[in-house]
């Protein structure tokens, strides 16, 4: 039996749905310093793949944030919709987004080599330097 479940939600003011089917109940936490400026800490993320439906398209703004990643939110409210990687087409959106899902675990941490001294999290999980995010992720020169 497969752990992904199937989530849909709406951005706050309404004019934005997104519904995934195959979100992972891993979630990544985020230390960059792009993700805290964007979100205020942490950015807490359920990993979603490429099938992800959006209705009220119209209404969503990209960032192109890097080389490699876009970031999505609502024009109207300002909700943050997606993380984007483009050579893959994935999508990571905001735990909080989906506030159905069950029995969800934070298993990894990006860019543990950034994170702030003022906060943590108390559970083990698989931790990746800035470094390795980027020979992950990061288009070759």
């Amino acid at each position: 039996m497969s752990d992904l479940q199937e989530g849909i939600s709406k951005c706050l003011c309404g004019a934005v749905t997104i519904k995934a089917l195959s979100i992972s109940p891993n979630i990544t936490a985020c230390h960059c310093g792009m993700c805290r400026k964007w979100g205020g800490g942490p950015a807490l993320a359920l990993q979603c793949g490429t099938n992800l439906e959006i209705e009220g398209i119209d209404n969503v703004k990209v960032f192109d944030s890097s080389e490699w990643a876009e970031r999505g939110f609502c024009g109207s409210c300002g909700t943050h919709l997606f993380y984007r990687i483009k050579g893959s087409g994935e999508y990571s959106v905001p735990a909080g987004f989906f506030p159905d899902l069950k029995d969800l675990k934070i298993e990894v941490q990006y860019f543990i080599d950034r994170k702030p001294s003022y906060y943590c999290f108390s559970n083990k999980t698989k931790e990746l330097t800035e470094k390795e995010v980027f020979s992950l992720y990061a288009p070759e020169e």
